[in-house]
């Protein structure tokens, strides 16, 4: 059942959820949590198609928000409050608002969604595409337990990471660390099955991945090893090789889906690594509110920390890189520089010294 609401108010939308509930023969609440989506017109489809796939194992209250351009001033200075009421079998197991905000009220929007709210129950807000930078203090992100994004959507993926690590709060997480549970998963499983002490770690995937930068840190994290970044044609994450005192752990997926299990002294095994759709990782985040320590400290351990193996042809030129290391390699290059300078120079100054002081003598005299 779909209600249509043009230019009205948080208490109509509320009276329309009653009603439609009413009118479906349910009228009890029994959601769990509220879901808010803060997405565009171009990604709001595919959001809220994952949402409701999702709510079948977490029922909730899903909130769509999203702000619509104004294309000329008129526009700007006129607010109006769009709505979209499904419930039923267009709503999943839970209840749909889909939100269109025009002019001033687009900048207010919490005051919009937080009459919304389910009462006593916990608060997911998830960005799709373009987060703010600091989550947990967007107006929005300021009403939720629990905030989702997604870096993997960023233009600047990694630097986005980097972002989110200067900015973390306790609740944030995002979709490019849920993707790589069944990694984290196996890689345990398989270190529980020999003793062994590792000693470098090597990650291979796609260039501005997040996700695999993220496994990188996981592990320098957790294992206290160098970890090497290298660079491969995907899909995603490709390959983690471990090496161990008693020999080479090697977690190989070339395909996306399927994946190799290779410990030294035993048989190779075949494993489900399936890329996972939005609508499942949504639901992995939905099953906890609690905040991810883990995560945390695998994003603190930062991006600048790890050693990406770049081609040189792909390296960015006249960049400087950051880092005490940094500092020491061009004060290197520049006393090398400056070295065969001097040497020549040297003579140069000799003579001027020496045609110096016999004009000092002669001016005595």
């Amino acid at each position: 059942m779909k209600i249509d609401l043009t230019d009205t108010t948080a208490s109509k939308i509320n009276k329309a959820l009653v009603q439609g509930r009413r009118a479906i023969g349910t009228p009890a609440v029994g959601m769990v949590l509220t879901l808010v989506i803060v997405t565009d017109e171009e990604n709001a489809y595919d959001a809220l198609k994952a949402a409701n796939d999702a709510s079948h194992e977490h029922p909730s209250r899903t909130l769509v928000v999203i702000k619509r351009v104004s294309r000329t001033p008129r526009d700007r200075t006129q607010s109006r409050l769009d709505a979209e009421v499904r419930v039923g079998a267009d709503a999943g197991t839970g209840e749909t608002v889909v939100l269109r905000l025009y002019g001033e009220v687009a900048d207010h929007a919490q005051s919009v969604v937080l009459p919304l709210l389910l009462p006593d129950a916990p608060v997911v807000v998830w960005w799709p595409v373009n987060a703010p930078l600091d989550p947990a203090n967007d107006p929005l992100g300021a009403l939720a337990q629990r905030r989702v994004t997604d870096t993997y959507a960023a233009e600047q993926p990694v630097r986005e990471l980097s972002a989110r690590a200067d900015t973390y709060t306790p609740g944030d997480t995002d979709l490019s660390w849920t993707r790589i549970t069944p990694w984290r998963s196996m890689l345990a499983a398989a270190l529980d099955q020999v003793t062994c002490e590792v000693e470098a770690v090597e990650v291979e995937g796609e260039e501005f991945n997040p996700s695999c930068e993220l496994l990188a840190m996981w592990l320098a994290d957790r294992l206290d090893v160098p970890v090497k970044r290298s660079l491969s044609g995907g899909p995603g994450l490709t390959a983690v090789r471990m090496a161990t005192d008693t020999g080479q752990i090697v977690l190989d997926r070339a395909d996306g889906s399927l994946a190799t299990l290779s410990i030294q002294g035993q048989p190779d095994r075949a494993v489900a690594l399936k890329r996972r759709e939005t609508a499942e990782l949504i639901a992995e985040e939905l099953r906890r509110l609690d905040p991810d320590d883990t995560y945390a400290s695998a994003l603190r351990f930062g991006v600048d920390r790890l050693n990406p193996s770049v081609p040189e042809a792909a390296a960015e030129p006249d960049v400087a890189p950051k880092g005490e290391e940094a500092v020491v390699e061009v004060a290197t290059k520049a006393v090398e520089a400056t070295a065969p300078e001097a040497e020549a120079q040297a003579p140069v100054n000799d003579a001027a010294k020496r045609a110096k002081s016999t004009a000092t003598k002669a001016a005595a005299k």
